[in-house]
C-alpha cells in the first residue's frame, strides 16, 4: 500500500480487517517497523478520535509522532497555481506539503469540504496537491468526500461482533441534525459496504428520504430506500449518520417525522447492534435509551479506530522498509 485514501487502495480488505484484529491482540507486536520513523499528523479541522488513535496507533508501531494544527498554528495556504500572492495567503501548498515531506515518512492529512461548491469539493484538489507535492505516503484522516480510517473500523467492528451465520443485513440509515454534514462518513462508510458486499460479507442497504441520496459513484450495488421501517426489517447491524443533500449540494431539505431510532424502532430489526461514528448528538440524531442500551456498538467502535490506524500504518511502514 502506498497510500490510504479510500477503499480503492486496499487490495484486500479481508486481510486489512484482520490485521487490525490481529495487533489488537497483541498491539507491539510490530513496534520495530517504526523504529526511526516520524508520522506528521496535519488537520485542518477538529478532531478527537481521528487524532488520538492515530497518534497512538503509530506510537505502538514504534514511530514518533509531530502534530500541525493548520488552522491555529500554521500559515494560511494557497492552493491555486498560477495567482500573485498578494491576498490573506501567506505559504503555497506546492513548499508547504514538499516542507513536510522532508521532515516526515508519513503523513496524515484531515481537511473538510466547504459544502458551498459540489465540484470543488468532490475534485478534492487541496487532497489531491498535498499528495502530489508532498512526496511520502499519505493516510486520509477525513478528506472532503471519504473517512476511510473511520469506514475501516466500521468494518472491523462487524466482523469482530458477528455471531450469525451467513452474511449480516447492514443498514446505513439517515439522522435528523441542526446543521448541514458532509457526505464524506456516508460516502466512505457506503463505498467500504459495497466493496464488503460485491466480497460476499454483508448485505448492504441505506434509508435516507427523499432528496437525500448520495451520489451513484459511492453505492453500487446498495439497496436504496426511502421506507426507514421497511429497510430496518432483518437488519443485524444499523449504521446511524446524518448528511446533506448531495443532489441540492450541502442543503437541509424537509423530511418526515420519524427519522430518528429508538428502541421501538429495533423490533423488526433482528436484534441490530447500532453504530455511529461520533460525535452524536443525543436525541436528535440518536435517542439515548439506544445510546444507553445493549444494542449500542458506538464505543467499542471508536476504540477499533486505533487498531484499523494501526494495521494501515503497518501496511504503509512494510511498504517503506
Amino acid at each position: 500500500m502506498n497510500q490510504f485514501t479510500s477503499v480503492n487502495d486496499v487490495n484486500d480488505i479481508s486481510q486489512l480487517v484482520n490485521d487490525a484484529l490481529t495487533l489488537k491482540q497483541n498491539p507491539y507486536s510490530q513496534e520495530h517497523l517504526g523504529k526511526h520513523k516520524t508520522i506528521g499528523l496535519v488537520f485542518l479541522n477538529p478532531s478527537l478520535r481521528t487524532r488520538l488513535s492515530t497518534q497512538k496507533a503509530a506510537i505502538n508501531l514504534g514511530m514518533s509522532v509531530m502534530v500541525m494544527n493548520m488552522d491555529k498554528e500554521g500559515w494560511a495556504l494557497e492552493t491555486a497555481d498560477g495567482v500573485v500572492m498578494n491576498g490573506s495567503t501567506v505559504e503555497h501548498i506546492r513548499e508547504a506539503a514538499a516542507v513536510m515531506g522532508q521532515y516526515c515518512d508519513i503523513l496524515g492529512l484531515r481537511s473538510f469540504p466547504k459544502l458551498k461548491d459540489r465540484d470543488e469539493d468532490y475534485n478534492e484538489d487541496f487532497f489531491n496537491k498535498f499528495i502530489n507535492y508532498c512526496g511520502v505516503p499519505v493516510v486520509s484522516l477525513e478528506s472532503a468526500t471519504r473517512h476511510p480510517l473511520q469506514s475501516l473500523a466500521d468494518l472491523v467492528t462487524i466482523q469482530e461482533t458477528w455471531k450469525g451465520e451467513g452474511k449480516p443485513k447492514v443498514v446505513l440509515a439517515w439522522a435528523p441534525h441542526v446543521k448541514a454534514l458532509p457526505q464524506a462518513v456516508p460516502n466512505s462508510f457506503s463505498e467500504w459496504m459495497c466493496r464488503a458486499q460485491q466480497d460476499g460479507l454483508v448485505d448492504f442497504t441505506i434509508a435516507q428520504p427523499a432528496g437525500y441520496e448520495l451520489s451513484e459513484d459511492f453505492t453500487p450495488g446498495a439497496t436504496i430506500s426511502h421506507d426507514l421501517d421497511a429497510a430496518l426489517e432483518g437488519a443485524d447491524y444499523i449504521y446511524v449518520k446524518n448528511w446533506s443533500s448531495f443532489a441540492d449540494y450541502g442543503k437541509i431539505l424537509p423530511f418526515p417525522e420519524g427519522w430518528m431510532l429508538t428502541n421501538d424502532k429495533l423490533k423488526g430489526t433482528n436484534d441490530a447492534k447500532v453504530m455511529h461514528c461520533l460525535p452524536v448528538r443525543r436525541d436528535l440524531e440518536l435517542s439515548s435509551e439506544i445510546l444507553d442500551g445493549p444494542n449500542s456498538l458506538v464505543i467499542q467502535e471508536a476504540g477499533n479506530r486505533l487498531w484499523a490506524a494501526q494495521a494501515v500504518l503497518k501496511a504503509l511502514l512494510e511498504n517503506l522498509s
